[in-house]
């Protein structure tokens, strides 16, 4: 069995605790029925009970209500409660509301006796024999005597002449069902002779079954609306679930990419580092060598300072070619710090990282990109019609699949009748089925050759020149020249496509002024023409071109879609 679902609410106006502590029974008077009415039956309370978030009802409304729902939440603001609170009757507005029924029967008017003199009577009966409205004292004789036993007595009524033939003043006895209306037993022999009436009991059974009918109808309405209900807000979880899951897939992976980065970025920092420690070796290896050079120097020229002020000549001439040698020291003229060492490794390895990078960078947001575009493709999808092709519009050069879902370029042109419909300058075909409002959506198989794919409106020119653009009623993609894909959104613009496309799909959403085309099998989105104006009917186009010298010889093929999705929001 179904879960039962709550009954719709008749939105009204809702009264706080604040409120209904003010009421007193002198203010009651003035306040209008809706105001004190349960949103839910709806009528003016009955143990009225007040909810968490300051709403009120009914207490054995809202008690049913919450019997029949899943969650407890709010009937009017729909704030959800994670426990049932408890209910106590709001007594401030209990007495306000009973106050206001008392008056409100004091208010409604009595049907009263129409025999009493002086003060009349509260009625009890009318007879329609009589075309009288009776109290209980003045309706005995209707009980009592034999006569009068016979005639009809009904409910007390204020419009008795309503249940009365005026013509003939005689009860309503009979319906009419050629004039639908009730007749008394004079007018069925007079102006409804002849006519097919029954007895009144008989149509107000059948008026009763079908409305009884009708109810059951309504019912059925409601119920499938509220399972409507039910099956959009499931389809807000999945989708709030599904939003959470990407977010922390797209976390994850701009994440890991950080940490990529980061990562890359100290291997550069590293590199840097180690070649000011190149440096500084190299610089201290320098240093060191000079150093040692100073100290042979300086022992040199003490030996020299020596020599100059020695008394002993002769010694002067045995070390002399010893001492005035030229000293064994490097050439410094041409040494300096190389402060880039090893320069082009350094720029090969920060080239190589930096397309490191890109590569990681570009596959992340391509990835990012076809699960987003996968994601709409599955929506759209729902949108899915079946499109067949429509002979009669088509140009004398082509030739259709006895199914309609194929077409392709035919060499011998055909001998058709030239009627207004049919395309006769440009190889084009549309499809038979066209569009006024709402969403629609097809796929076709391009692979194997150049095409033209697109919607166009009804009035578009189909016996001399025209442009595929928007102005002149197309809204199209074109492939030419094996790789060159266009839009013709006026003026062309040139598309980029990393893949060649084998399937094409269409999307057009009439309200919003939408086309978009899509590559079904990469999940790719080509083009959208957005922001559009139509205003009327479109119809989807074909053109599988020419066969360019033997080159284009495959069909255009529209195929069935393959939906992914078992539950989309209408």
């Amino acid at each position: 069995m179904a879960e039962s679902s709550p009954p719709p609410l008749r939105r009204g106006r809702s009264n706080s605790m604040s409120e209904t502590h003010s009421f007193t029974h002198k203010s009651s008077s003035i306040l209008s029925e809706d105001q004190l009415q349960c949103s839910i039956c709806p009528d003016v309370f009955t143990d009225p009970v007040t909810t968490p978030c300051g709403h009120n009802f009914c207490r054995s409304c809202l008690t049913q209500y919450w019997d029949k729902s899943p969650q407890c939440y709010c009937p009017l603001c729909k704030e959800k409660f994670t426990k049932r609170p408890e209910l106590k009757i709001n007594t401030t507005l209990r007495e306000v509301s009973d106050h206001f029924k008392k008056k409100s029967q004091v208010d409604k008017p009595e049907v009263l006796c129409d025999v009493c003199t002086g003060e009349k009577q509260k009625a009890l009966r009318s007879c329609l024999d009589c075309g009288v409205t009776f109290c209980e004292s003045h309706l005995e004789p209707h009980i009592n005597v034999p006569k009068y036993k016979k005639h009809k007595l009904i409910t007390s009524v204020k419009n008795l002449e309503h249940y009365i033939c005026q013509k003939h003043e005689k009860p309503f006895e009979r319906f009419c069902r050629d004039d639908q209306t009730c007749v008394c037993q004079f007018c069925t022999e007079g102006d409804h002779k002849n006519h097919n009436i029954i007895p009144i009991e008989e149509e107000i059974d059948n008026k009763k079954t079908q409305l009884g009918q009708t109810q059951t109808e309504v019912q059925q309405m409601i119920q499938d609306r509220l399972k409507k209900i039910k099956k959009i807000n499931h389809s807000v979880e999945l989708s709030k679930r599904n939003t959470e899951k990407e977010k922390s897939d797209s976390i994850k992976t701009f994440t890991d990419l950080i940490h990529s980065i980061e990562k890359s970025q100290n291997e550069m920092l590293r590199m840097i580092e180690e070649k000011q420690k190149v440096v500084e070796n190299q610089a201290e290896r320098f240093i060191k060598d000079l150093e040692q050079e100073i100290t042979e120097l300086q022992r040199r020229e003490t030996e020299l300072e020596k020599l100059l002020n020695t008394e002993e000549h002769l010694n002067i001439l045995q070390v002399y070619p010893t001492i005035c040698s030229p000293p064994t020291t490097k050439n410094w003229t041409d040494i300096s710090i190389n402060t880039n060492p090893d320069v082009e490794i350094l720029k090969t390895s920060l080239s190589q990282l930096q397309k490191t990078l890109d590569e990681k960078l570009n596959k992340t947001l391509n990835e990012m990109l076809r699960k987003t575009v996968s994601t709409e493709l599955k929506r759209i999808q729902q949108y899915a019609v079946d499109v067949t092709l429509d002979p009669d519009t088509a140009n004398p050069n082509l030739v259709l699949s006895n199914d309609g879902k194929q077409v392709t370029y035919g060499n011998t042109k055909q001998n058709l009748p030239d009627t207004p419909k049919r395309f006769t300058r440009y190889i084009s075909i549309l499809g038979k089925q066209s569009f006024s409002s709402g969403r629609f959506y097809y796929e076709v198989q391009v692979s194997g050759k150049t095409w033209s794919l697109g919607v166009i409106r009804e009035s578009v020119n189909r016996k001399d020149e025209y442009t595929l653009t928007p102005q002149d009623g197309f809204w199209t993609v074109i492939l030419r020249n094996g790789d060159e894909y266009k839009a013709f959104a006026g003026p062309s613009v040139l598309l980029s496509l990393k893949e060649k496309p084998q399937k094409v799909g269409v999307f057009v959403d009439y309200e919003e002024g939408l086309v978009s085309f899509y590559d079904v099998e990469n999940r790719v989105h080509i083009y959208s023409y957005t922001g559009q104006t139509f205003t009327e009917r479109l119809y989807p186009y074909f053109s599988p071109c020419n066969n360019d010298v033997a080159k284009n010889p495959a069909p255009l093929i529209i195929t069935p879609v393959i939906k992914k999705m078992k539950c989309v929001i209408q």
